[in-house]
């Protein structure tokens, strides 16, 4: 997918030429990133807008969607059309004192409450991920582990290639190359240690790369109905429904579950086993510990509880 930019817009004649110019803009985000961008575009336009802009248009635009779209989404919106404007030299109407205070008010009438997903705590995965049977079964009881170990978002899940992993005498070390906070790409090292008992992500990461003859590419991929285990990666919206139906078999509410929930989970269950904050952000990639306060805050929500020491 193209970084939506129209060369002819760009000034400098010799940029105009250069075909490079186009990949590395491609390059500048990541690809889920882009996909979101053009589909928060695409969305404007179905509704009327035009590019570029103008002030009057957005503010229509977020009134007529002030009460169907969460506040969330609004923004990631605004985000992307701000972006088109500066990546094409537009006068940015985002910026603009109409658009900002329009938004403002709709924030204070309508409010910023986040759904917020259940987090899948140890004892969740080891309700999901018990008694898995079948290649899918051995997929998933490897992808709940090891999304669960890692603290993985789903995106960094679903992009994992055997490349990236190398067994050692401790576990598995994996090598995560780009994340939704690392767009240059840095990378960092992730370090799943071997757990006691037969819910373990580095045997089940093991078994399930011995199972499936899965000796380079993608990790973990989609399997058909009769079991044929795909070439392509599994997408990340396709974790996110194996998070949601192992949690229904589970028995659990699967509908308070989502493609986070592991990520959410690890954290959570860290901070109730009492690991530091700074070992939580060395699994998590967290750059403060502003981020994991959410976290860290329900987990202890009943610990030293102030009713707990009067009742």
């Amino acid at each position: 997918m193209d970084y939506p930019i129209d060369q002819a817009q760009i000034q400098n004649p010799m940029i105009l030429n250069n075909v490079a110019v186009q990949d590395y803009l491609n390059a500048s985000l990541s690809v889920n990133t882009l996909r979101a961008y053009h589909d928060d575009l695409q969305h404007f336009q179905n509704w009327g807008g035009t590019l570029p802009a103008t002030p009057d248009q957005i503010t229509f635009y977020l009134a007529h969607y002030a009460q169907e779209l969460t506040i969330a989404t609004l923004t990631r919106r605004l985000a992307s059309l701000s972006k088109i404007h500066k990546i094409k030299q537009w006068p940015n109407p985002i910026s603009t004192e109409l658009v900002r205070s329009t938004f403002r008010g709709i924030r204070n009438q309508h409010g910023v409450k986040q759904r917020q997903v259940a987090p899948a705590i140890k004892e969740d995965i080891v309700a999901m991920a018990a008694n898995l049977q079948g290649i899918k079964g051995i997929r998933d009881k490897a992808l709940l582990l090891i999304g669960f170990a890692g603290a993985f978002r789903r995106s960094e899940l679903a992009s994992l290639q055997v490349s990236d992993i190398e067994f050692v005498q401790q576990g598995v070390l994996i090598h995560l190359r780009r994340s939704k906070t690392d767009q240059a790409g840095q990378g960092r090292k992730i370090a799943i240690p071997y757990a006691r008992g037969i819910l373990c992500p580095v045997i089940a990461l093991r078994e399930w790369l011995q199972h499936s003859g899965i000796t380079e590419g993608p990790i973990f991929r989609n399997i058909n109905r009769h079991g044929q285990i795909g070439t392509q990666m599994i997408s990340p919206q396709s974790i996110a429904l194996v998070i949601k139906e192992r949690a229904k078999v589970a028995g659990l509410d699967f509908t308070q579950y989502s493609g986070h929930s592991l990520r959410a989970g690890l954290v959570t269950s860290a901070a109730q086993a009492g690991v530091s904050s700074w070992k939580i952000r060395q699994q998590t990639g967290h750059k403060s510990d502003a981020m994991l306060q959410r976290y860290i805050r329900d987990a202890n929500i009943f610990t030293d509880n102030a009713a707990g020491g009067v009742l």
